[in-house]
């Protein structure tokens, strides 16, 4: 599964590593939109003033999961 991620005016695609789910514990078997959804409310922070998701680490705004 990839995040797609829009920075600089380019969409790029971020592979979903371990690392990024170390701190994740799921309780029960989820799907490709359920994971995408965790994911956002972990790694994102709501931008009110401009209504987009932007990355905690500052990579860009979050746009959604593809899968590989």
């Amino acid at each position: 599964m990839d995040l797609i991620i829009l920075s600089d005016g380019l969409f790029h695609l971020v592979p979903v590593t371990k690392q990024m789910i170390t701190d994740i514990k799921l309780f029960d078997e989820v799907d490709l939109f359920e994971l995408c959804n965790i994911l956002r409310l972990e790694l994102t922070t709501y931008d009110t003033f401009d209504n987009k998701h932007v990355m905690n680490d500052g990579s860009g705004y979050f746009y959604g999961c593809i899968q590989n």
